[in-house]
Parts: structure tokens; C-alpha cells; sequence
């Protein structure tokens, strides 16, 4: 694997670089054609797109140096290293809050724009993953098994032994994950289910891959990485908006049901009352609604009422 690609005068292309580059706008045209499909404000969604990419760098980059924070405290200088040194599971956090807080901002349902985006997530970090494959980062533990990669120019994986191929591995769950997603979102009518799918898988497959990888600087939290650990929360907190979006769906439309069952009882008995003859209909338009009463046809305010129309017409 090579990250240096090609060199155009004095500009490098590095295929780290080229594949999020590929990822983002892979990830864009796809968040603005299933926004136009579903009636969204296809002219937000540039916006959305740099603000959660932001959010995501930033956040990528400070729960890196959260997982470095000894190393740090020993040699500050370490802070002014921005190229290099991100941790995934940062960038979600990051773009998601960022995410929301640009929804607010624009007053747009959240939950409808965090489905929308999720997708596009899952399929930029499959190109991601080609990414450090290509750089030689991220990668597994040595193995004897007859699938592995052998880095022979890698800045960051050991050259010359064989390696768990964590990084393909890695790149072809998440566009498993894409694909599922989308199969998803077209069966799914509970605004957040697909975002919290997105969650419960990619923390699963994270989880496990985990034990496979070969890299030192993760961080550690008692016997798990730091992303296995993210990842328990993560796939609790996905189940948790599966289940809960699910319930309040559900319940909107059994209310909404329970109501025009109600309606159409409420039409019915009045017809049934004003067929037998012992009363009459009434109908009123108050404020642009129509209001239905009964009423004694013995009523003389109703003939006063009626008498009162019928010189109005003349």
C-alpha cells in the first residue's frame, strides 16, 4: 500500500487525503438526493454537510488528545501536531452535535435530518477506512493466517510482517452498514429508527474489530479501548432511539386512528338520529369549521331561525 499517489509539481496527492475527500462528496450527493426524494430543503443541505464536517474534525481531533492526555501533560508541544491524530468515534459525536444545533438554528425537525445524514456517515467512512488502508494506519495484530496484508513502505504499520487486515475489513462493514441503512429508511416510517440502527450496528462491528487491531496509541479504559468502550454507549443509546421512536409512532398513530374512529361514530349516529325523523340536522361554519348539532324540529327558534334565511335570500 502507497499514500503518497502522485505528485503534480509541488502538490502531493496522499491517498489518505483523496479518499475522505471521495468519502464527503460521495456522502453529499447522496444526502441531497434522498433529501430532494423526501421533500427536504435540498438547499440546506450543503450547509448541514460543512457545519457536521466541522464538528466532526474538531471533535475527531479533541477525543484524540483526550486518549493522549498523559502523553501530553509530559510534552505539551504535542497539542500543535493538527494534521495527524483522530478518533472516529469523536467525529460522530462531533458532527451529530453539531448536526443538531444546526437544525435548531434553522428550526427543522431533527430527527427527520438525522436519518437523512446517517447513511452518508456509513458510506463515508467505508471510503475512509480505503484511506488508512492506503496510509498503513489502523491496522491489525500479526497473524499467521493466510488472510493477511503485508505493508512494504508504510509510515505507521510495521513493513514486512502479516497483518490482520483490519482496514478492509473495517471499509466493507461500513458500506454494509450503508446499504442496510437505506434498505432500511425505505420500511421504516419512525423519524430516528434509522439514525439509531446506524449506532447499534456500526458500535457492534466496532466493538468486536477492536480486538483485531495492532495499533498502540487507542487509548485505554480498564481492559477496553477507548472505543470499545464509546461503543457500549453508543449501542445503548442506539437501542434505546430504535425502541423509543418505534413506541412514539406507533402511538401517534394509534391516537390518530382512535380519533377518526370516533369522528366516524360521531357522523354516523347523527345521520342515524336524523333519519328517524326525530330531529334535524344543524350545520354552522364557525371559523372555517363546520359544526353538526341535533335538533327538535319542534324547536320554534329553529323556524324563526329558517324564516329568517329564506327572507334573507329574497
Amino acid at each position: 500500500m502507497k499514500n503518497d499517489l502522485f505528485t503534480i509539481g509541488p502538490l502531493t496527492v496522499h491517498g489518505y487525503g483523496l479518499m475522505i475527500a471521495i468519502g464527503v462528496i460521495a456522502a453529499y450527493t447522496v444526502a441531497e438526493k434522498r433529501a430532494k426524494k423526501k421533500g427536504l430543503n435540498q438547499d440546506l443541505i450543503f450547509n448541514l454537510t460543512i457545519w457536521c464536517l466541522i464538528g466532526g474534525i474538531l471533535g475527531a481531533k479533541l477525543l484524540y488528545y483526550l486518549t493522549q492526555l498523559k502523553a501530553i501533560l509530559r510534552d505539551p508541544s504535542l497539542l500543535l501536531d493538527v494534521s495527524q491524530g483522530f478518533v472516529v468515534y469523536g467525529g460522530i459525536i462531533g458532527g451529530i452535535l453539531t448536526g443538531y444545533l444546526f437544525t435548531r438554528k434553522h428550526k427543522l425537525n431533527f430527527l427527520e435530518y438525522f436519518d437523512l445524514v446517517m447513511p452518508s456517515i456509513a458510506l463515508a467512512q467505508g471510503f475512509g477506512r480505503l484511506g488508512c488502508l492506503l496510509a498503513g494506519c489502523c491496522y491489525g495484530e500479526e497473524t499467521s493466517s493466510a488472510f493477511h496484508l503485508i505493508f512494504k513502505d508504510s509510515d505507521y504499520a510495521p513493513n514486512g510482517i502479516q497483518l490482520i487486515p483490519t482496514q478492509p475489513i473495517s471499509s466493507a462493514l461500513n458500506f454494509l452498514n450503508f446499504f442496510a441503512l437505506i434498505l432500511i429508511a425505505k420500511r421504516t416510517k419512525a423519524h430516528g429508527q434509522v439514525a439509531g440502527f446506524y449506532l447499534t450496528f456500526y458500535s457492534a462491528g466496532r466493538f468486536i474489530l477492536e480486538f483485531f487491531r495492532g495499533d498502540l496509541e487507542r487509548g485505554e479504559i480498564g481492559a477496553l479501548s477507548t472505543s470499545q468502550f464509546i461503543s457500549i454507549f453508543t449501542f445503548l443509546a442506539g437501542t434505546l432511539i430504535i425502541f423509543f421512536c418505534g413506541f412514539l409512532s406507533r402511538r401517534k398513530s394509534s391516537l390518530s386512528e382512535s380519533d377518526q374512529t370516533v369522528t366516524e361514530a360521531a357522523i354516523d349516529h347523527t345521520l342515524d338520529e336524523a333519519a328517524d325523523g326525530s330531529s334535524k340536522v344543524h350545520v354552522e361554519i364557525e371559523d372555517g369549521m363546520i359544526i353538526e348539532t341535533l335538533v327538535d324540529p319542534s324547536d320554534p327558534s329553529l323556524s324563526s331561525s329558517s324564516e329568517g334565511q329564506e327572507e334573507n335570500k329574497e
